[in-house]
């Protein structure tokens, strides 16, 4: 269940986040909600929201190592994909949904990549609870926690530090179907690094030493003969320490799906990810499809420049590309139906913004992001999903707000709008597994 304090939590998170993206001045002007509403006949009743629109994959071609796979339902192996984005990741709603749907079909490989420990205040993790002691400083891509001298970041978004003996953090399945065999830790390495302790059950397993010659990342794998409930880190010393991920599987075959996102991040905010610590992440979660979803905090600011988020994009799915492999398809998420009470936000005089009456529209700059996106994916050979088009089309927040699957921020989404939405996704890309060509006979 989500709790009300970790609605208003993310809520105050996602303001926050907004906010941090507007200039200075703009931020001075959007205290009161401003009157978008246009005369006329008011909106016809929209029927009961029971499904994503499907239909929303284009550039499928683009997927098809993953797709093949897809198809053959990861026989005797992990089904692994990565998504990589903003507070829709972070927040887990609809990569959950896509979670809960491939793992219905194909069976449960695992929970997938996390960042390690609990980062920050009201952080959900379905299927798994996180803990950690109060010993440990944060540093992220983005937010309140940012420190650009702080620890060397990767693709997880979060990097935990401690010098303080007995530190823990802990890893607890929430139920049978979650308890895992393997368990993988990511940290930064160094000759002055530390070393932990792993306990599977309180049972001792092989400790692990980050110290090294050269500083970087490496991911430990620790292995059980059975399932297992509880994983625990604990340090052993007053040597730094300090991790970036962590990641559970279950040690029979189906798919993991991995949410790596930070609340109020942009697709530019990943070029402060460090190389070796995101390729030593990618390398251990061996994604056969990364998600790139970005474009939600891009679309609300209104100084976007389309051009330097067109070579933000590049370059992002360029790293991605050189760390995860050239063979491993890459597939950009649209950004979602959301609206704004802010004139400042919205721009109504761009020809893309969309009233929707009671003093919401859909701000122009996020059909403008959508647009590049499809472009891009066209362009470089990536797969694109239409999260707008599953919604309905523009102002369908409307609808998704008053049937309680988006949040009234107009932007997050509840967990039956998540479940609707990832199993969308889901959908489309079985869908355009199933058109696939047979596999040519051996002779």
């Amino acid at each position: 269940m989500i709790t009300r304090a970790f609605a208003r939590t993310q809520l105050a998170l996602a303001a926050w986040g907004t906010a941090a993206l507007l200039p200075a001045a703009a931020v001075a002007q959007t205290g009161a909600p401003v009157d978008l509403t246009l005369p006329g006949a008011p909106a016809p009743a929209v029927p009961a929201i029971t499904a994503a629109v499907p239909g929303q994959l284009s550039n499928a071609a683009a997927l098809a190592p993953f797709l093949a796979k897809l198809a053959n339902g990861a026989p005797g192996g992990v089904l692994s994909v990565v998504q990589i984005g903003d507070s829709h990741t972070a927040g887990d709603m609809i990569s959950q949904g896509l979670r809960a749907a491939l793992q219905a079909r194909l069976g449960n490989g695992g929970r997938g990549m996390m960042p390690a420990g609990k980062p920050y205040q009201g952080y959900l993790t379905w299927g798994v609870t996180a803990r950690q002691s109060a010993d440990w400083q944060g540093n992220a891509l983005f937010g309140p926690q940012r420190t650009a001298m702080g620890a060397l970041l990767g693709f997880s978004g979060f990097t935990q530090t401690t010098t303080m003996p007995a530190a823990t953090m802990s890893l607890t399945a929430d139920s049978p179907a979650t308890r895992f065999t393997r368990f993988t830790l990511c940290g930064l390495t160094g000759p002055e690094a530390g070393a932990v302790t792993v306990t599977f059950d309180g049972v001792p397993a092989e400790p692990i030493s980050f110290s090294a010659q050269a500083r970087g990342a490496v991911c430990f794998v620790r292995t059980s003969a059975v399932p297992v409930t509880q994983a625990t880190v604990a340090t052993l010393d007053t040597r730094p320490v300090s991790l970036t991920a962590w990641e559970t599987r279950t040690g029979t075959p189906g798919a993991i799906v991995a949410n790596l996102g930070v609340v109020g991040a942009r697709a530019m905010h990943l070029a402060r990810a460090d190389d070796t610590v995101a390729g030593a992440e990618l390398a251990a979660a061996r994604p056969d499809l990364v998600i790139l979803a970005f474009g939600t905090n891009e679309g609300f600011d209104p100084a976007l420049g389309l051009a330097e988020t067109e070579a933000v994009l590049r370059s992002a799915v360029a790293r991605v590309r050189r760390m995860a492999g050239a063979d491993v398809p890459i597939l950009l998420v649209g950004p979602p139906d959301a609206a704004s009470s802010r004139a400042i936000v919205a721009l109504p005089a761009l020809p893309e913004t969309r009233n929707c009456g009671a003093g919401w529209a859909v701000p122009g700059h996020l059909a403008q992001m959508r647009t590049l996106e499809k472009r891009l994916a066209t362009a470089l050979g990536l797969g694109f999903w239409d999260w707008q088009g599953a919604m309905g089309g523009p102002c369908t927040t409307m609808a998704w707000v008053a049937q309680g699957l988006q949040r009234g921020d107009h932007v997050h989404f509840t967990r039956d709008g998540g479940h609707l939405i990832g199993g969308g996704l889901a959908a489309d890309l079985f869908a355009a597994a199933s058109t696939l060509p047979p596999p040519p006979r051996p002779r």
